[in-house]
């Protein structure tokens, strides 16, 4: 076997825990909704008026099929689009507040600090073999994570 490192997250799973549970969770909430609508559309189906009787029904049959309709899309808008537009906007911020000298974590899982930051571009400083420093220039997309902070 090899050789446990204290500091490494990789270690004892932590920082995969937990990486396909949002999306199971949209998936289940998906398919409680899916069922849902199909539930209350399918009565209201039932009831809609053949040829012979278009004169009687009247109009509340369209709401009775609407209103289902809407209730799930205005489910779906608060459960899964607003946190979502939520988390980008923090991403965003996140990426702008990014400065010389803090420590981050590319989305590839690349550790390094931030020795330049332009725009688009970011150099990492991400290793020092006998006085000789390693860069790296990534995207400023590419940054999963901020890790610390330090002055300079």
């Amino acid at each position: 076997m090899g050789a446990r490192f204290e500091d490494d997250p990789s270690q004892d799973g932590s920082s995969l825990r937990g990486a396909g549970v949002k999306s199971q969770r949209h998936v289940t909430i998906i398919a409680l909704f899916t069922a849902v609508l199909v539930a209350t559309l399918l009565p209201a189906c039932a009831q809609m008026p053949t040829a012979g009787q278009e004169g009687q029904a009247g109009g509340s049959n369209v709401f009775g099929l609407l209103l289902p309709l809407l209730l799930t899309f205005g489910i779906f808008y608060f459960l899964l689009v607003r946190p979502q537009q939520r988390q980008a906007k923090s991403r965003q911020e996140m990426l702008k507040a990014l400065k010389k000298g803090d420590e981050i974590v590319t989305s590839g899982g690349l550790h390094g600090k931030i020795i330049a930051i332009t725009d688009k571009v970011v150099t990492l400083e991400v290793a020092d073999l006998g006085g000789q420093k390693i860069r790296l220039r990534y995207d400023r997309d590419q940054i999963g994570r901020q890790e610390k902070s330090t002055e300079e």
